[in-house]
């Protein structure tokens, strides 16, 4: 995910609400003239969002030539402000030297995220034109897992020898360095020989201590995290202390880089979207600026299969037209009680994914997570089933279909539960994406199961019923 405080932003001025057409007239002449003046004149002024929508806005042609012709630091602004996936496809169709021009102005983590979308033969290409240490970082940055301390941190830290003195930070921070521009918001750390992260520095003890003073006389012991340490504990982290960032450690100990604040709270906002755009059959980083066949083909893949189960859950009710038209009043009970049990399963699901995400339950746990749903189904199935049973009761003055329903309900609710704990757990295993596959196979099921239960009761009962 993005960083926005990674370059300094243009002035934050609203867009006048009848201003966007004009603005989107005179970007487009712009680029047909090949201003390059006027463009940048025309998208600095704009808040993030409203400038990069001016970008998405043109033919892929026209994006092209804009970002070719603007400078490489507002071409590194737009880029930056971008999902990944845009972002990639935006840099993919640069020219190489234009790429490397404009991904050198980015911070190494996002670097990575980009360099790591692009084909092999590009991000070598790519690569080959940065610094060797810059080249070198976003390689190292590329291995980590997303979703990690180390798929999210930067490779920049601000850090000194434990030999430094106060005035050494000082000089460094006062400094026109450009390396020091990255560093922004980070305290500074204290390593030993080895690299090893020893101490963290306030920046109000920097300013009150004697210049002469070495750093380990007035640092604290810093609060690090592993490479591996997965998003939730780091939400965590930030959630107990008021860093703005935490230092992050290889297995031996080395400093290897920073993660921010920042950075884990876009994180965990993207997953938070990924997850809900997964349960609703969009896969992948879609954006309307993509090109139309490929948005429809992904969308496709997943509603055609979703055809397919809910053709078979039909299949159910078909068997059974001449329950339905003996008492119609189970049709309008069918609905229900195949929604109720399917958020009961969805109850389920959300929990398992949580648990997954945090680490703590695995495939093999499978069977231990089912006791403990099915606990819950029997409780709340019941209590649901007494609750639908009684309505049907009411509404009908037949106590027969009642029972006909809740029994129905409570069984299916106890399906729905056992489903929605354990599916996810089997989609890991399987090396499937339990966000974007539990949900249609838990509604199928737990459809397929309530239709058979309420509509096979209703068979044996039929006397009583009619």
């Amino acid at each position: 995910m993005i960083d926005g405080d990674t370059l300094s932003a243009p002035p934050q001025t609203p867009e006048p609400e009848h201003e966007p057409k004009r603005v989107r007239e005179r970007v487009k002449d712009a680029v047909d003239a090949r201003d390059a003046q006027t463009l940048v004149a025309l998208l600095e002024p704009l808040p993030p969002s409203s400038a990069l929508r001016q970008l998405l806005l043109l033919a892929t042609e026209d994006r092209d030539v804009l970002l070719a012709l603007i400078t490489a630091d507002l071409a590194a602004y737009l880029i930056e402000e971008a999902p990944v996936q845009a972002a990639t496809d935006l840099v993919e169709r640069m020219t190489t030297d234009r790429a490397a021009e404009v991904l050198d102005k980015l911070d190494s983590d996002l670097q990575a995220d980009i360099i790591g979308n692009l084909g092999d033969e590009i991000a070598n290409a790519i690569l080959a034109r940065l610094h060797p240490d810059d080249a070198a970082d976003v390689r190292r940055l590329v291995e980590y897992e997303d979703g990690t301390a180390g798929g999210l941190m930067t490779a920049e830290a601000f850090k000194f020898p434990d030999t430094a003195t106060v005035g050494a930070v000082l000089r460094g921070i006062v400094s026109e360095d450009a390396d020091f521009e990255r560093y922004r918001g980070q305290h500074p750390y204290v390593v030993d020989t080895e690299g090893r992260p020893v101490g963290v520095v306030s920046l109000r003890n920097l300013l009150t201590t004697n210049r002469s003073q070495r750093l380990t006389a007035i640092m604290v012991t810093p609060v690090t995290v592993g490479v591996d340490t997965t998003l939730d504990i780091l939400q965590d982290l930030f959630d107990q202390h008021d860093f703005y960032g935490i230092p992050v450690v290889e297995s031996d100990g080395r400093l290897v880089g920073v993660v921010s604040r920042s950075a884990v709270q876009a994180a965990a906002l993207v997953r938070s979207e990924s997850e809900s755009l997964k349960r609703q059959g969009v896969v992948g980083d879609e954006l309307r600026s993509m090109p139309t066949w490929l948005r429809s083909r992904r969308r496709l893949a997943w509603l055609s299969a979703n055809i397919v189960l809910n053709i078979i859950a039909a299949s159910v009710i078909s068997a059974y037209e001449e329950i339905l038209a003996a008492v119609i009043a189970i049709a309008v009970f069918l609905p229900m009680v195949s929604d109720m049990s399917g958020c009961s399963g969805n109850q389920a699901v959300g929990v398992t994914m949580r648990e997954l995400a945090l680490g703590i339950v695995q495939p093999k746990d499978a069977f231990r997570i089912w006791r403990k749903e099915a606990s819950i189904g029997v409780i709340n199935g019941i209590a649901l089933g007494i609750l639908i049973g009684l309505v049907a009761w009411v509404w009908k003055g037949n106590p027969w279909l009642g029972l006909v329903i809740g029994s129905a309900l409570a069984a299916n609710t106890l399906i729905a539960v056992s489903i929605g704990g354990v599916v996810p757990l089997l989609l890991k295993r399987l090396g499937q994406d339990p966000a974007a596959a539990s949900g249609p196979l838990l509604t199928t099921i737990t459809d397929m199961a309530g239709f058979f239960l309420v509509l096979s009761l209703a068979s044996l009962m039929m006397p009583l019923l009619i």
